[in-house]
């Protein structure tokens, strides 16, 4: 990966040397490019137009106005359907957009299709090394960059200071073991659940990765999913719920039961993301918005803790008939500069290091997740990747409501995983 060689001690140098970076997409920066591309970009955004979009629009009539000879063709697409769209425009030839962000998690089937290009040495990657590491590898596939991460974001502990504090609890928990403690201690001394423990696969990557694994091992192609690590992080799941410590979730909401607990009081702990702040502190129970603490998420028995890296990225059409226009418009957008304007607006977490200034980082919850970025590492990159979180989850929530072992339950998930990734042996 192209982030590895970059420990967590280097980023937080580089984070604190940020102030002191000249940005990178200045109008100086621009104008040195701006008679050098031309024609017309089209560009396909999946970010909320009412909620993200102004600071984008803002900054694509800066674009223009430093580039007179490119005008760029802004269309909003709905998340949900900007995959699916893309990929049927790229294999027809017709109506594909020059560029467009997508989520880290499309970027393999992308590649693998041929439907968008590697943006080793282009301008769409100036100053490289200023992006994180764990952004930058939700790019790589295939031992190419094909995509400018733009945000980012990852799962952390959020917390109830208050309720923490009433059950005696000084700090938030480093590992599953103190989580369990602090969970009956809230429990028994302020009568609110610890911990609301969402199965939803994508938010149980945590309890994976402190083990030191993962469903598959793309680099062997191998199917790990039956593996003892494996079932070791779903018995932690399980001890949690059976000790008192996570109250058992609503299968039949996972997420928005999580969050109206939480909000309401109701729970004291949650894995969750950035997104889900603004939404958190629309609750009773944190009317005081310095009510919610953010923390890494607990280690395992591995001795490490790890959530998913999150977050968009921007890729270039592979038949693009404007790529050097559409290399210089992602420079542009995803310069230091327009990263840190984009941040103050819109709270989204930068994926350029320099991007962190101080007046980003006022944004609590920028702060707050800032540290958490460290620990945040890339999901296998598999071509049929999404696919793999269905069975998962529906396999795990058997096995947390009895209906199905352990054992039982994973090797379910393995046979359909074989199903889908024809090509990978067993673990």
């Amino acid at each position: 990966m192209r982030g590895a060689g970059l420990s967590a001690l280097a980023v937080v140098g580089v984070l604190a040397l940020s102030a002191c970076s000249a940005p990178d997409g200045g109008p100086e920066g621009a104008a040195a490019q701006a008679t050098e591309v031309a024609g017309t970009v089209t560009y396909w955004d999946t970010s909320d137009p009412k909620a993200e979009g102004p600071v984008y629009e803002e900054l694509i009539k800066a674009f223009q106005a430093d580039h007179p000879k490119v005008k760029v063709n802004h269309v909003y697409v709905a998340f949900g359907e900007a995959q699916a769209k893309f990929t049927a425009a790229a294999a027809a030839g017709k109506d594909a957009p020059d560029v467009l962000r997508i989520d880290g998690g499309a970027i393999p089937a992308l590649a693998t299709a041929e439907a968008i290009a590697p943006l080793d040495g282009t301008a769409a990657l100036h100053d490289e090394p200023d992006f994180l590491p764990g952004p930058l590898d939700t790019t790589v596939y295939r031992d190419h960059v094909y995509g400018a991460p733009q945000v980012t974001d990852t799962l952390a502990l959020l917390y109830n200071k208050a309720l923490l504090t009433k059950a005696g609890v000084a700090h938030p928990p480093k590992t599953w073991a103190e989580l369990k403690a602090t969970g009956r201690a809230v429990k028994a001394k302020t009568g609110a659940d610890g911990l609301y423990l969402n199965t939803g696969a994508y938010f149980f990557l945590p309890f994976l990765y402190g083990e030191g694994t993962d469903w598959v091992d793309a680099d062997n192609k191998k199917i790990t999913v039956t593996s003892p690590k494996v079932a070791a992080a779903i018995h932690t799941a399980q001890d949690l719920i059976a000790s008192g410590a996570a109250v058992k979730p609503n299968f039949a909401d996972l997420y928005g039961g999580m969050q109206t607990a939480f909000k309401e009081g109701k729970v004291a702990m949650v894995i969750n993301g950035p997104w889900s702040v603004a939404d958190a502190q629309s609750g009773p129970a944190f009317k005081n918005k310095a009510n919610l603490g953010i923390a890494p998420v607990p280690a395992g028995a591995s001795g490490t803790a790890g959530a998913p890296t999150g977050g968009q990225n921007l890729v270039v059409y592979a038949r693009s008939q404007n790529s050097a226009a559409a290399y210089e418009f992602i420079r542009f957008l995803n310069s230091s500069e327009s990263q840190a304007k984009a941040a103050a607006k819109n709270g989204t977490l930068p994926t350029r290091a320099s991007a962190y200034t101080e007046e980003v980082k006022e944004n609590a919850t920028i702060a707050g997740f800032q540290p958490v970025l460290a620990i945040a590492r890339a999901r296998p990159a598999v071509a049929k990747g999404g696919e793999l979180y269905t069975p998962f989850e529906t396999n795990l929530g058997r096995i947390l409501q009895g209906k199905v072992g352990v054992q039982r339950g994973l090797d379910d998930t393995a046979r359909q995983y074989h199903g889908i990734l024809t090509d990978y042996t067993a673990g």
